[in-house]
């Protein structure tokens, strides 16, 4: 079992416009392997190149994951794809499924070309990703539940509910012939975020949590990749823009196999950039555990957060709060790079973090 590794999550957004690149290398007795998990904006990509080369010494990455088609995930790839040796890409290619999923959509019109056609360049930056890897002969992988890529193992998306579920609901996608109504809560929430400063805020406890399940998020951002590894310190979770449904599925998944997540992950990404639509009291009590009594002094555990330097509302308090509760020490991006590591030496350079502390007043 792997025991020397380094995660680095970098600031990816301009202002306060957000972004996930996450960089990992671990060591096996041939050597390290090298992963990157999402490149961040188009603008990125260099950034992400250079931090390669820079601190893990070398030109070649064995895996790219793409966790889902949204800009701010897949832009800065291409640009790895075309600067660095790459051995795998992996990745969903929605466009492919045209044939499976046209009978959901209500316009008439539409061939099983012509909606491929749609998905490529509604989705842009994912097929550019795509279409680098080809021109560089590298392979191109789907990352289903049960696929292995390195050390890690996808959780979710299921094949099934991939293609039959989330694809057909995606925002880019045409519309399907039957709307399915939104939550109430969840439109409320959204039209409240739409206004800078509309949010008060309340008084929190750290025994009182109100993080219900009837808010939902984009399917494409359901569509992420969940990633698990085991290492022989910490188990290590990915979750992408994933939303409560896709926690839930990944947290099944795993119980299935013999995993309870809650018993194992110590390092947690935070999906989203820390909005509440993605998390949930139950999804987190599956995935990291219940609420604690009270706040540890000393631990171990942590949850990161990729959030732009000058983000206004992200992450939410009653987010990191959640996490907090559970035992988990919150570190955020906000404009510099962040990495934990466990076997190997301090990185020059890299300061100790501060903790984003258990606010008494989170957003009403």
């Amino acid at each position: 079992m792997v025991s020397a590794y380094e995660i680095d999550f970098l600031p990816v957004g301009e202002g306060e416009r957000s972004g996930d690149a996450i960089a990992i290398r671990w060591f096996e007795p041939d050597g390290q392997r090298v992963l990157i998990y999402d490149g961040g904006t188009r603008e990125y990509g260099q950034a992400l190149v250079a931090h390669v080369k820079r601190h893990f010494q070398t030109d070649f990455v064995h895996y790219i994951v793409n966790s889902h088609p949204d800009n701010d995930h897949a832009g800065g790839l291409e640009y790895v794809l075309d600067n660095l040796r790459v051995g795998e890409v992996w990745m969903h290619k929605p466009w492919d499924y045209s044939p499976s999923i046209r009978h959901y959509f209500d316009d008439g019109r539409l061939t099983d070309n012509s909606l491929k056609e749609r998905l490529q360049k509604k989705m842009s930056a994912a097929y550019a990703v795509q279409k680098a890897a080809e021109r560089h002969g590298v392979p191109v992988y789907e990352p289903f539940a049960g696929s292995q890529i390195g050390i890690f193992t996808v959780l979710s998306p299921e094949r099934d509910r991939y293609i039959h579920q989330l694809v057909p609901e995606f925002e880019k996608s045409p519309a399907l012939k039957k709307e399915a109504s939104a939550s109430p809560l969840n439109s409320l929430y959204k039209a409240f975020d739409s206004v800078q400063g509309a949010i008060g805020y309340i008084a929190a406890l750290w025994h009182e949590e109100f993080l219900p399940d009837n808010v939902t998020t984009s399917a494409e951002n359901e569509s992420s990749v969940i990633l698990f590894a085991k290492t022989a310190m910490d188990g290590i979770l990915l979750t992408g823009d994933a939303g409560i449904d896709s926690l839930k599925a990944a947290a099944e998944y795993a119980r299935v196999r013999g995993v309870n997540l809650a018993d194992y992950v110590t390092f947690v990404q935070i999906p989203h950039h820390g909005g509440r639509h993605n998390v949930s009291t139950a999804a987190l009590d599956l995935i990291v555990g219940p609420a604690l009594a009270q706040q540890p002094q000393d631990t171990r555990k942590r949850a990161y957060v990729s959030v732009g330097k000058e983000a206004p509302r992200h992450p939410k308090r009653v987010v990191t709060n959640a996490f907090n509760r559970r035992g988990f020490k919150v570190v955020q991006t906000k404009g510099i790079s962040l990495c934990r590591y466990e076997g190997v030496s301090a990185r020059e350079g890299y300061a100790a973090v501060t903790f984003v502390p258990f606010y008494h007043q989170v957003e009403e």
